[in-house]
């Protein structure tokens, strides 16, 4: 089980900054207006659950999702059918593949603000389907497993992390990695999201959020720093684009590696 990226660990950090943006607070919005198409009742919408409960992490009001589910189920006005997802691919620097996945009411807007972010940051947007042959969708669930910093460190650690292992095998998860944050990430196939998720917390598990995600098939390892905050660089300004919803890429770095 390969560790998480460099970059995978700069967005969980950044998710927390950016949470107090409202910039972050019409993306989600969008994702919650999309899914409410398939109906504005979560309980038998398991993509609205999870669109619903990404937003109450990053502490979007009420309110607003109230007007998200509004929009997206047919009360709230026009403008939901003009969303589109599209999805765009290249480069960053040192070769690393970039996936990135936005939600647009315009195409011709979005495509200028990501051509001109791979062109300013040293990287090279490509053609459909030239990097997404080396990602896999999956399906992740975060629950939390332990103390942070102290993975492994006792025997309390071990029996529950052999606990972890019981329960996914009934679940029929592919994969876990531990994380030094006290948390553990659970992968498994991308239509097996909802029950992994729930599987998961009937078991007991504490589930901190759950979503799909371009899994890499191979990383790129970076051993330049310069080259390395290249690539770091692109990510991040891709990430904070309004029409972005998500920024994948198969980017690692190596052991060791100081960047400023």
């Amino acid at each position: 089980m390969a560790g998480h990226s460099k970059w995978a660990q700069i967005k969980r950090t950044k998710a927390v900054v950016d949470a107090r943006r409202g910039a972050v607070f019409t993306r989600i919005g969008r994702e919650i207006t999309v899914a409410a198409r398939c109906g504005g009742d979560p309980t038998g919408n398991f993509q609205l659950r999870t669109a619903i409960a990404k937003a109450k992490a990053a502490g979007v009001p009420a309110a607003n999702i109230e007007r998200a589910i509004a929009k997206g189920s047919g009360q709230g006005g026009d403008g939901i059918n003009q969303l589109e997802i599209i999805r765009y691919e290249g480069y960053a620097p040192g070769g690393v593949a970039v996936l990135v996945d936005a939600l647009t009411d315009n195409r011709n807007r979005t495509a200028a603000d990501i051509r001109l972010a791979f062109s300013k940051n040293g990287g090279n947007l490509g053609e459909s389907g030239c990097v997404s042959y080396l990602f896999e969708h999956r399906s992740e669930v975060r629950i939390r497993h332990g103390a942070a910093g102290q993975r492994g460190t006792t025997a309390a650690d071990s029996v529950q992390e052999e606990a972890l292992l019981e329960t996914l095998l009934d679940l029929d998860a592919d994969s876990y990695e531990l994380g030094d944050d006290g948390s553990a990430l659970v992968h498994g196939r991308f239509e097996a999201l909802e029950q992994l998720q729930s599987g998961l917390r009937d078991s007991g598990w504490s589930v901190q959020e759950w979503g799909h995600c371009w899994h890499p098939l191979t990383s790129v390892t970076l051993t330049d720093p310069a080259t390395a905050s290249e690539c770091l660089k692109l990510l991040e300004v891709l990430d904070e684009l309004d029409d972005v919803s998500s920024v994948s890429a198969n980017l690692d770095l190596a052991e060791g590696l100081q960047i400023d």
